[in-house]
């Protein structure tokens, strides 16, 4: 890798601000000065510092956020604040993006990171990643609508969802409850709630795969996964591709 991609990657500045630091003598590469941007480096072999500071390379950056009701699940708008603007200038340095969509007036759980293919794969519907909401539901949700949801639904535009797993754990006029499924199309637990006459008042994403949602997560909040969640993504990644 170039070493000025590679300082600018990491949040030095950038290209040219990353020059100007080259030309001052200010980097070392394996203890002696570098001032050519273009010298290949192998950020896993070379020793890189910047002023005795060593320099630590990452290539992409896994966020969980708490995505707050309101805010549009996409990188940029025009007329509406997104999760990347809820992010820091560190992150967004980093270019990450939302991993799927939740509607604008849902929370809960969203991954965000700069890694396409661990993005494609949890979004792949080959892949059948579980995902699992609570949800206020203006009516009675019954035992038959947990049944027809198990056997899967017919949406408003035809198409016959895959099964999905309904715990009821509160019915009455306002009912409440937890639904697993493992397709994410648009709108898609809105629907299944309307295509048995009932209406989703609240919604809120709890579970993506192996992911829960922090709980001392507030609204808008975000953090770094942890290296267990990240073993635990990838680990799902390699034994769905085994699968």
């Amino acid at each position: 890798m170039r070493l000025d991609k590679l300082l600018s990657n990491t949040g030095y500045g950038s290209r040219k601000e990353v020059r100007q630091l080259l030309k001052k003598g200010m980097i070392r590469v394996n203890g002696a000065v570098v001032k050519d941007p273009a010298q290949h480096v192998d950020p896993e072999a070379d020793a890189i510092s910047l002023l005795g500071e060593e320099v630590f390379y990452r290539e992409f950056i896994y966020l969980m956020m708490h995505k707050p009701p309101g805010v549009l699940s996409a990188t940029e708008d025009n007329r509406d604040q997104t999760v990347v603007d809820l992010l820091g200038s560190e992150e967004r340095h980093f270019e990450p993006f939302p991993v799927g969509r939740l509607d604008k007036d849902t929370e809960g759980l969203l991954l965000l990171t700069n890694d396409g293919k661990l993005a494609h794969n949890l979004l792949s519907p080959k892949k059948e990643v579980p995902k699992t909401y609570y949800a206020k539901v203006a009516g009675v949700v019954t035992e038959e609508d947990a049944e027809a949801f198990a056997r899967g639904v017919i949406l408003d535009d035809a198409y016959e969802t895959k099964p999905g797993i309904l715990h009821i754990l509160h019915s009455a006029e306002e009912s409440e409850i937890e639904l697993t499924i493992t397709e994410g199309k648009f709108h898609q637990v809105k629907r299944m709630f309307e295509a048995v006459g009932k209406k989703v008042v609240y919604l809120k994403r709890l579970t993506m795969g192996p992911l829960e949602l922090d709980p001392d997560l507030e609204l808008g909040e975000y953090r770094e996964l942890t290296e267990e969640e990240l073993l635990q993504l990838k680990e799902l990644d390699r034994s769905k591709q085994k699968g």
